[in-house]
């Protein structure tokens, strides 16, 4: 009996057709398959989020070692593949015909997972919540200037990026502040605003966003010793005064009055500020079993999901489109400069408050929670494990998500 290999590894015979038409896109797959296991391992080893890093690794090398495409409406309707449907997920959400719709569910497990929560932004709002649930507004109330401070230079690269990219192949303004959102660090906001503004390249912006996010931070704590000196990253903060310290009742009504000025002045980004401050009011109201379930069981599992789905959606097709490559040289722009800024907010402070002020505080204005805070006190403790100053980088990474939500309603509000 003899043995066939393309017969039994029936993707390698697949991959051999596919190399005879573009071979780019078997490189593609190739290297993304061995980019997903180097995700997933890291995700493993604690080098990156594992949360997000495993699924996201599992899914990007099954989805190109499997090469499985569906094209399920175009099926339904019995009619020629569309070229422009590139991608294993669709961003048709709302079908007019309900056997479409139906039939979009039936096709593939994780079509519905995506149509009804991933396509229109819920999975981002409930992220949302759930970090809010983690979040300790008492840092802003202890601090709010400073905080705000750092925040707003943080997103140097969210409001460069924004007219470089509209000179960048001439982009046009939603598809520029879509992918200028990246420099804000925050992937449901991303997902939110490049749904309202730039629809069509929604998923690779998306993509792009996440896996930037998760490898720069490994990339962080080189950009804060070369920019910032030991002697710097030495100094000590001063500790916490009781009188400053905020009630769990005031805590509530401070996030309960942001959230309504908030929605007064950009309603357009009222779902995500409902959400985080929601999460805030869970925390402090004192409702344990609901902060477990929002903290615990919807911030992972929507986690877990989210990872999983933007996997799936790095098939080499959608990565190696030719619109891709700007959205990648866009995203590390804007992401590097958001980090750049926040350093220099810091460099400001420091020399405002007459070298009192730990200029290493300014990465954690990058607004991922609580990433690059985290990143801000390694890098702090490494030098002098006698300063604490979280407490403070918490401060200006919370901040950091409320200025990224505002800049992102402002960009929505300049593209409608």
């Amino acid at each position: 009996m003899n043995f066939n290999f393309m017969e039994v590894f029936q993707s390698f015979k697949l991959l051999s057709h596919q190399w005879d038409n573009d071979w780019k896109i078997v490189v593609g797959r190739v290297a993304l398959i061995l980019l997903g296991i180097l995700l997933a391992h890291l995700g493993r080893k604690g080098m990156l989020e594992p949360l997000l890093m495993i699924p996201m690794g599992l899914g990007m090398s099954t989805i190109n070692a499997s090469m499985m495409f569906f094209d399920p409406i175009n099926m339904v309707k019995k009619a020629p593949v569309d070229p422009t449907r590139v991608g294993t997920l669709f961003l048709d959400s709302i079908e007019a015909n309900n056997d479409n719709l139906i039939t979009l569910c039936q096709v593939d497990w994780l079509q519905p997972v995506y149509t009804f929560a991933f396509s229109n932004g819920l999975i981002a709002c409930l992220i949302f919540i759930g970090i809010g649930s983690l979040l300790d507004v008492g840092f802003i109330m202890a601090r709010p200037f400073q905080s705000m401070f750092i925040a707003i230079f943080a997103e140097l690269g969210t409001l460069v990026t924004l007219p470089i990219a509209m000179l960048f192949k001439g982009m046009t303004l939603g598809e520029a502040a879509s992918i200028a959102l990246v420099g804000g660090a925050d992937g449901p906001m991303v997902l939110f605003g490049s749904l309202q503004m730039a629809p069509h390249l929604f998923v690779p912006i998306t993509v792009v966003a996440y896996l930037y996010l998760a490898l720069a931070y490994g990339g962080f704590p080189y950009m804060v010793r070369f920019m910032v000196p030991k002697k710097l990253r030495m100094i000590e903060m001063p500790k916490e005064k009781k009188e400053f310290q905020a009630t769990s009742a005031e805590k509530l009504m401070f996030s309960i009055i942001t959230c309504v000025v908030l929605c007064f002045l950009f309603p357009v980004a009222s779902p995500l500020f409902f959400s985080l401050f929601l999460g805030i009011a869970i925390r402090e109201s004192g409702l344990e079993k609901f902060r477990y379930i929002v903290s615990e069981i919807i911030l992972y599992g929507s986690t877990l999901t989210l990872g999983l789905l933007l996997g799936i959606l790095c098939d080499a097709k959608t990565i190696l489109n030719p619109e891709v490559l700007p959205l990648l040289i866009l995203g590390i722009l804007a992401l590097g400069l958001s980090a750049v800024g926040g350093l220099i907010g810091g460099y400001i402070l420091y020399f405002a408050t007459g070298g009192k002020y730990n200029p290493v505080i300014g990465i954690a204005g990058v607004s991922c929670v609580p990433s690059s805070a985290k990143v801000a006190q390694h890098e702090v403790s490494y030098v002098n494990p006698k300063s604490i100053i979280m407490q403070y980088a918490l401060g200006a990474n919370i901040c950091g998500v409320i200025t990224t939500a505002i800049i992102t309603a402002a960009y929505i509000c300049l593209t409608k």
